[in-house]
């Protein structure tokens, strides 16, 4: 049995109702080190920060999950216990274990709880906290104005973490300068709301929960601009066309949606360029030029 350390497992044993009988490790995510636990005769997947992951990640995924939990549309795991770092634990989530076992989800029903979580608004775009997209910081102060957040909140840090760590050229920073310069007009005249998104919504991320109910994991949650959220379904596919139908028919997008999707997904494509290095850097620069000037 993979080791865990005896606070944590105490605290387990105490959420769970019982022992704890069963620890598979499987695998790691950006430090974070991921289980699947048997305890109190239950299931139960752990995330915990044993692997050198900032305790802040870790716990911003319990507060993501709950968020989306609270719109009350899309199924997600539900948080058993979310840990504090202490000097004798680190900090861990522990979730519901949701196995749906062969079946596929149901994409028509994922596009129309996708298009109801989105309907979940707030004043301004942002979040109450910051939290990560992957392994990066993500910024989520409140702003008023969409453009500017895009800007300031999203684009801008993935830009100055790239260059900070050598991965743009000096030609692919300045028509992403140019880019940012003229977002107002790129995604101006567009009316829109603050929805509520799960952030990070790939394929990987879509499990099946028994019964065949699309459930979503991994949150990197904000009120957005629901449109950055369909561009990146579209990124790395895994979704259905029945999926894109059902979602339209809920709530159709915006005329100009298809102008805009990859300067959306520039965004995922920085975050991607930091995380795992200059094999996205061509992409980066295709997109920087077209949308530059």
């Amino acid at each position: 049995m993979t080791t865990l350390p005896p606070a944590l497992v105490e605290a387990i044993t105490a959420a769970a109702g019982g022992p704890l009988t069963r620890v598979e490790p499987l695998g790691g995510s950006f430090g974070a080190q991921l289980l699947r636990v048997t305890a109190g005769g239950q299931r139960l997947a752990l995330k915990w920060a044993g692997g050198g992951a900032p305790a802040a990640m870790v716990l911003a995924e319990a507060h993501g999950l709950r968020a989306l939990a609270a719109a009350g549309a899309v199924r997600v795991p539900g948080v058993v216990l979310a840990l504090e770092a202490t000097e004798t634990q680190p900090a861990a989530v522990l979730s519901e274990w949701l196995d749906g076992g062969d079946m596929r989800p149901d994409q028509a029903a994922l596009g129309e709880a996708l298009a109801a979580l989105h309907r979940q608004s707030a004043p301004a775009y942002g979040l109450e906290r910051d939290n990560f997209i992957g392994g990066t910081p993500q910024f989520n102060g409140w702003m008023e104005d969409w453009v500017a957040f895009f800007r300031e909140r999203r684009l801008r840090p993935q830009v100055e973490r790239a260059a900070r760590a050598g991965l743009l050229p000096t030609e692919h920073r300045r028509a992403l300068e140019r880019l940012m310069g003229r977002l107002d007009d790129l995604l101006g005249g567009v009316r829109r709301v603050p929805a509520l998104i799960h952030g990070d919504l790939w394929g990987g991320n879509v499990v099946v929960a028994p019964g065949g109910v699309a459930a979503l994991i991994d949150p990197a949650v904000s009120y957005s601009d629901r449109e950055a959220e369909l561009a990146f379904t579209e990124l790395f596919g895994g979704f259905s066309a029945r999926f894109y139908a059902a979602y339209s028919a809920a709530w159709p997008l915006e005329p100009g949606y298809a102008d805009r999707r990859d300067l959306y997904n520039l965004y995922h494509l920085l975050n991607h360029l930091n995380l795992f290095g200059a094999g996205y850097g061509a992409q980066v620069a295709a997109i920087a030029r077209r949308y530059g000037g």
